[in-house]
């Protein structure tokens, strides 16, 4: 096992046994580059550590989310060229992961830092080595949404989806616990969805029934006016520390989260590193049904994310939602939730107007 895995406490290590009983050997190599590396260094929860306003059980990287998702396809495909899409869809996130996708106006969607995956994986001599080892070709690990286990579109199941949904809900706002996983996690097998493509899906009604219940607590803090407005409030100050050439765009693929913190911290720009330091210690976002002057005052529609999962009923399979009415329920009453229109800080921090895109 590499240092990196070693270095893992034992809840996410305890995580990725239920996740593959066989950590695949091969699969170490391509951890411990550079390029991945980097992205441990990365929070999964985009950015929302930084502030009092949450409080996470531990620090979760997005390399630990990588690894998550490449075992998971693993485990039910036994493929490395899926395996490894999985490992790589991540690979060109930013710091503070869809914060930028906040900062280039792509809220509902979060995909605007994709393109750049193919771009990373080409330039670096030691993944292009090891896929030169195992006699894989840079297109077939370029793009994860060419295999169905790993990615497809929401809200079907997919590992991605399965292992953030998992991991937030471990580590950020403990709805799971390894037994609970576990046990969801060994009733999964691949389905044939609608479409006629391989999705993974559950064995039991009641165990589907069981997920459902356990992530509809969960999906409500991902549009949560305090997770937008400190997503964007993060978006905001980076983009006024570009303006004012205190970064540049490379710097969110090359530095660390801690690493740009301390230059917002350390700026020459009081106004700036003031309002950091106030949201740094901010505990409350409060939320309005008008905007309010002279606070820092938000109204962000934010994508939905969520899943109906395949499941087997008897000699049939169908969605959850059109065989379970608990599960209905659940789904219905988070499609309708609906935040105040506002949510605002208790201080003011003024937004440049002009448009940035990284």
């Amino acid at each position: 096992m590499s240092k990196y895995l070693n270095s893992l406490n034992n809840e996410i290590k305890e995580y990725f046994q239920i996740l593959s009983s066989d950590f695949p050997k091969w699969l170490i190599d391509y951890i411990e580059t550079p390029e991945m590396q980097r992205i441990s260094n990365i929070a999964l929860s985009c950015g929302t550590d930084y502030t009092k306003v949450f409080n996470p059980t531990y620090y979760y990287s997005n390399l630990e989310h990588s690894i998550g998702v490449a075992l998971i396809v693993w485990n039910f495909t036994k493929d490395k060229k899926q395996a490894l899409a999985g490992l790589f869809h991540d690979i060109a996130t930013p710091v503070f992961k869809h914060v930028i996708d906040f900062l280039n106006n792509d809220h509902e969607k979060q995909e605007s830092t994709e393109e750049k995956t193919a771009e990373i994986i080409m330039n670096s001599k030691e993944i292009m080595s090891l896929l030169k080892r195992d006699n894989i070709k840079l297109e077939e690990v370029i793009d994860y949404k060419k295999y169905p286990i790993a990615d497809n579109n929401s809200p079907q199941l997919s590992a991605d989806r399965f292992e953030y949904i998992f991991s937030s809900g471990l580590v950020f706002y403990r709805v799971w616990n390894l037994k609970d996983i576990k046990e969801c996690y060994d009733n999964i097998t691949i389905l044939t969805n609608e479409d006629g493509n391989p999705e993974l899906g559950f064995n039991n009604i009641k165990v589907c029934e069981k997920y459902i219940r356990i992530v509809s607590d969960l999906w409500p803090t991902w549009i949560s006016n305090a997770d937008k407005s400190v997503m964007q409030f993060l978006a905001d100050i980076i983009k006024a520390m570009i303006e004012k050439n205190y970064l540049i765009t490379n710097d969110l693929y090359i530095l660390s989260e801690e690493e740009i913190i301390n230059k917002i911290l350390n700026c020459e720009d009081e106004y700036l590193s003031q309002s950091f330091i106030k949201f740094q210690n901010m505990t409350t976002v409060y939320d309005s049904d008008v905007e309010i002057n002279d606070k820092y005052c938000v109204s962000i529609k934010a994508k939905r994310r969520y899943v109906i999962p395949l499941v087997k009923n008897e000699d049939k399979i169908d969605r959850i939602y059109n065989i379970s009415p608990n599960a209905k329920n659940y789904i219905d009453n988070y499609l309708n939730n609906e935040t105040s229109k506002y949510a605002y800080f208790d201080f003011d921090f003024k937004v440049s107007k002009k448009n940035l895109k990284i």
